[in-house]
């Protein structure tokens, strides 16, 4: 990730399959005019950040139909999406792993770096049949600093993940977006041979999601703020897993 270094060796996973109260579920309701500006990230490019030469433009790809609905990664705008994000961090489960407790002025940290730097992070929301219920970021990391920790290989891609609407965790929805999102990473960025991602190893239901949706296990790896599992999903083995 871009400068938000300490983050990248915190707790950067998918939230444990488990969920704490309801209040989530009403915020995921949304309004017309909300689900215009998401309409307004794929038909007005103007209006969208630049494309990245990392990692192209996310905001073009369109909504692939999962088992668990229609889903598509929407690029993240303060403004609009900060309140949502920041909530969900604030959520004990996500928070165990993410380390973002806090005000809204704590998320805006972690995200404004993302925003304003060279590309090499895309914050997303993940909207599932028209809610938003995810937070991705999509970053190139062999050149994060988790290449310091394991072998990268050019333009290894990697993805954090948390589930927010308490109403999808436990019933394999991670499962089945992580294979989503790490297609459509394969599909458009054609140099890159495979999708990493790190995980905390005491956060087994996250480590658990990444083996079924076609990651293996590649090694336990030491990082300064906890210890990972080093999940990779292979470009030439996608077909087996």
């Amino acid at each position: 990730m871009p400068p938000a270094e300490a983050h990248t060796d915190t707790g950067t996973d998918a939230a444990p399959e488990l969920g704490t109260g309801a209040e989530d579920t009403l915020d995921l309701r949304l309004s017309e005019e909300l689900l215009a500006l998401f309409g307004d990230d794929t038909a007005a490019p103007a209006t969208r950040p630049a494309a990245s030469d990392l990692l192209g433009d996310p905001a073009s790809w369109r909504p692939v139909t999962t088992s668990a609905g229609v889903f598509q990664l929407v690029p993240v705008r303060l403004e609009r999406d900060l309140a949502l994000i920041s909530r969900w961090m604030n959520d004990p489960a996500v928070a165990a792993f993410w380390e973002l407790a806090g005000g809204e002025t704590v998320t805006a940290d972690h995200l404004r770096p993302q925003l304003e730097g060279d590309g090499r992070s895309v914050p997303c929301l993940g909207v599932l049949g028209g809610m938003p219920m995810s937070y991705w970021e999509i970053y190139r990391a062999d050149l994060d600093p988790l290449a310091r920790h394991y072998p990268a290989r050019p333009h290894d891609t990697g993805i954090h993940l948390l589930i927010g609407g308490v109403t999808n965790r436990g019933r394999g929805v991670g499962t089945t977006l992580l294979r989503a999102v790490s297609d459509l990473v394969l599909d458009h960025l054609p140099l890159c041979a495979r999708v990493v991602a790190e995980p905390d190893m005491r956060n087994t239901p996250s480590v658990a999601a990444f083996l079924s949706a076609g990651f293996r296990f590649s090694a336990e790896i030491e990082l300064p703020d906890k210890r990972a599992a080093l999940m990779v999903r292979d470009r030439a083995h996608r077909a087996q897993l």
